[in-house]
């Protein structure tokens, strides 16, 4: 085996990890997870669990990211995107099968991604590129196609359902099932096919911005089989965080809400890094896909995936947002078409995402 394939295997440790911790929640730590009555215990857990999950996701972005670069783009960026927002629906959709108290979690999961997305990782990254390269230009073709989806699906995903009366609410949630993935399927169509040349910038000189990540050794069905068997500890590892996060909000008197943004960090971390190295490297193009890519898809495909899940089970699944969360992803929203209107970013666009994204964090609490 040549030393690069060895490098590439070593990078692989957190699989070991979790299926360490995985064999430990069902064995030895199971009685942990039944009798939790002390604070340092709850905190111990916790702290456990969401490196593991945290490393885990860690790996999975980093197949992702190396089947991104033997695809191109924007098949590659799409990868990333769509591995991210699959593990946010395996931890949803975990928490819901084994937990029925909070209705509303999913909605304060996407919630929370939705203000990470487009403001915190956004934000970040736009600063961190304009730190070093002043103005930043990107293709806004691209800026304006994601926002036309996600405003969109934000209205009659996340907003319209508050308004619905009760005896019309199974039928809307049909039309939310069929139209939220019929949707998503026509923008993959116009992102892979029809207008893939939207998602890319070109240089002055004519050539596209690098992917700005080594290539890997090994092939596709490698990285493929990897990235599924990272997945797989997941969804009990993510069981157990529910259970512990349950009784350290309960003893700490905080709100439900903050779970969901707590399984966003958990999600959205990986990717974070990935946009924000981009914009570094003077490729904001790259890092604009990850982060509006983000959101439109945490709501085209997860909004679907949770209320048949809600269905088959018997849950009832809260869609509506709160006024203060509605009128805190108006003002992203906004905020967001005046940031991406000329293709360029400098670094107080960054900074004025980065108060959205405090304020949220502050009205979780209020």
């Amino acid at each position: 085996m040549s030393p690069e394939k060895k490098r590439a295997l070593l990078k692989d440790w957190p699989l070991l990890l979790s299926y360490g911790s995985l064999l430990a929640v069902l064995t030895v730590a199971s009685g942990s997870f039944t009798d939790l009555t002390s604070a340092t215990q709850v905190g111990l857990l916790f702290a456990w669990l969401f490196v593991v999950i945290l490393l885990a996701a860690f790996s999975v972005v980093h197949h992702a990211e190396c089947l991104a670069i033997k695809l191109g783009e924007p098949y590659g960026t799409l990868i990333l995107t769509l591995s991210v927002i699959g593990l946010e629906v395996l931890m949803i959709v975990t928490v819901m099968i084994t937990k029925n108290e909070n209705p509303a979690m999913a909605r304060d999961t996407m919630f929370g991604v939705l203000m990470i997305v487009l403001n915190a990782l956004l934000g970040l990254s736009i600063v961190a590129g304009s730190m070093r390269h002043k103005i930043q230009e990107f293709n806004f073709n691209s800026s304006e196609s994601f926002l036309g989806g996600i405003i969109a699906l934000v209205g009659l995903g996340l907003v319209l359902p508050a308004f619905i009366p009760a005896a019309g609410a199974w039928l809307f949630e049909i039309y939310l099932i069929v139209g939220c993935l019929l949707f998503y399927a026509l923008f993959l169509w116009v992102q892979t096919k029809q207008h893939s040349g939207f998602f890319e910038y070109r240089n002055p000189d004519g050539t596209a911005d690098d992917h700005d990540h080594p290539d890997s050794p090994f092939g596709i069905g490698y990285h493929v089989v990897l990235l599924i068997l990272t997945l797989i500890p997941l969804v009990v590892l993510a069981k157990q965080l529910s259970v512990v996060l349950d009784v350290g909000l309960e003893t700490l008197g905080a709100p439900e809400a903050l779970v969901g943004l707590v399984v966003a960090i958990l999600i959205l971390a990986p990717e974070g890094l990935a946009a924000v190295a981009a914009a570094r490297h003077n490729n904001l193009q790259r890092a604009l896909n990850i982060c509006l890519g983000s959101g439109l898809a945490t709501i085209g495909l997860t909004i679907p995936t949770v209320l048949v899940i809600g269905m088959l089970i018997g849950q009832d699944i809260t869609l509506g947002l709160e006024p203060i969360e509605v009128v805190l992803i108006t003002i992203t929203l906004l905020v967001l078409m005046v940031s991406t209107t000329k293709g360029k970013a400098n670094v107080f666009k960054g900074i004025v995402h980065l108060m959205l994204f405090a304020s949220y964090c502050v009205f979780i609490f209020v």
